[in-house]
């Protein structure tokens, strides 16, 4: 195999845990790098990064958003959901999952909350958690993963 094709089957197989499925354990520790970034570099900024397509937080389906507590989103990469108040939004199994992420944050300061969600490939609902820690006072950062 000459290097050139060693170099781009390396990029692909780097590439590939953003590609597929992430586990628990991926999204947990994205979200606590996140955490740290905010605490060290203050929520404005952080949000600011958050909000940022292909910035250091949107490892492709891998990327955390954040709200604040009143259920407004503060960044999305990739939706425009910035500045939408989705307290009240139910999925389809009738989970309040903004208003969870919330409680989640205020009861524990961090952890995970299931929900369902359209899966991107597919466009099904599927079986989606996300971990969910606050920062700040009155915001949190989250990220999920597809359990099936």
């Amino acid at each position: 195999m000459n290097k050139f094709m060693k170099v781009g089957l390396a990029f692909i197989l780097s590439s590939a845990s953003y590609a597929f499925a992430l586990t628990a354990d991926e999204v947990k520790a994205h979200v606590l790098k996140g955490a740290e970034y905010c605490k060290d570099k203050g929520v404005s900024v952080c949000v600011d990064e958050i909000e940022k397509k292909s910035g250091m937080f949107d490892k492709g389906e891998l990327y955390i958003w954040a709200n604040d507590f009143k259920g407004v989103i503060t960044a999305h990469p990739k939706k425009p959901l910035k500045g939408k108040n989705l307290y009240r939004y139910k999925d389809k199994a009738g989970n309040q999952l903004f208003k969870n992420f919330i409680d989640k944050v205020q009861s524990s300061d961090q952890g995970w909350v299931d929900y369902v969600w359209a899966h991107p490939k597919t466009g099904k609902q599927t079986p989606k958690s996300s971990f969910v820690i606050g920062i700040g006072e009155n915001q949190l950062i989250g990220a999920g993963y597809y359990k099936e």
